[in-house]
């Protein structure tokens, strides 16, 4: 393990900002090497920043996944919305994550707009690289370069982890000279309880239509080990707006809720090293996603 940083060490936080369902999360998860962000294909699931740390022999890079820009519709949504922009102001440096096969739209068009007021520079990152040509890749780089003057521009695939050393190598150079601001061997800075709320609320995304994603939220209340037991009980509620989204949620003879607690429990055990007992229950908060109380309880306000 390195005791001191070698000379002309660089470090430094990087943004990573954009339309929600651009493939942020995947990206940061690609770029750690680790599940460090909960990744889904409906948009707005990522809901406040998240601190993904990579650490390597001649720097340590501060990945800031954000919520996807959007026009918010309750309080949830402005609250993620100042996170994203908070973190354009914070960092040293941003990558606006596009969809490389599609052409710039309204959206793409306000985040560049929000880009122009910040004095660091920024990078286009063309994602989705396998959906398209090099052709039409090139063609919407060329669209995005009228939106903004970007330092550089890459196409890249997240998901097949395409040309993301060429990214890194190009971000590392832009950091400025500085020490690590995290322990080598830490890859988040999220707590462990936040993350294993995130597992969960993932499954949930992953098995429930349309209507749930938005309106679930998770909290773990407690995480205790057991007396005599090498084991772990951890008691979370899952809150959603509406008493029919509870029988959505539980699934027909509760096989749903079962079917996301499986699956999170397997993943929660292997962040814990321990085995785990995992108690779900479902509780209705109404409209608690304009309940600023509520918010910054689940941690939705943090930023």
């Amino acid at each position: 393990m390195r005791k001191e940083n070698p000379e002309g060490y660089r470090s430094g936080f990087v943004a990573l900002v954009g339309r929600p369902n651009v493939g942020k999360s995947t990206l940061t998860n690609a770029l750690v090497g680790e599940k460090v962000a909960i990744v889904s294909t409906r948009p707005q699931t990522t809901r406040t920043a998240i601190r993904a740390v990579l650490t390597a022999e001649s720097a340590q890079v501060i990945f800031v996944d954000t919520p996807g820009l959007h026009r918010p519709k309750d309080k949830l949504g402005r609250a993620m919305i100042k996170t994203a922009q908070a973190a354009l102001g914070e960092t040293d440096l941003s990558c606006f994550v596009v969809e490389g096969h599609l052409k710039p739209g309204p959206g793409d068009r306000y985040i560049a707009a929000a880009l122009s007021r910040v004095a660091r520079p920024v990078f286009l990152v063309l994602n989705k690289s396998d959906l398209t040509s090099p052709a039409r890749l090139a063609a919407a780089a060329a669209l995005y370069g009228e939106l903004f003057p970007f330092a550089a521009s890459f196409s890249l695939s997240a998901l097949r982890r395409d040309n993301l050393d060429l990214l890194l190598e190009a971000i590392i150079e832009r950091l400025p000279e500085g020490p690590c601001y995290y322990p080598p061997e830490m890859i988040t800075d999220q707590p462990e309880r936040f993350i294993a709320a995130e597992i969960i609320r993932e499954k949930i995304i992953h098995l429930t239509r349309e209507e749930i994603p938005h309106a679930a939220a998770v909290v773990v209340e407690e995480i205790v080990p057991r007396e005599g037991k090498k084991l772990l009980d951890l008691r979370a509620k899952i809150y959603v707006e509406r008493d029919s989204q509870v029988g959505i949620i539980v699934g027909k003879g509760g096989q749903l809720l079962k079917q996301a607690g499986t699956a999170a429990r397997r993943e929660i055990e292997a962040l814990f090293g321990r085995q785990i007992y995992l108690d779900l229950r479902v509780k209705v908060k109404r409209d608690w996603r304009n309940r600023e109380r509520l918010l910054d309880e689940m941690g939705y306000r943090r930023t």
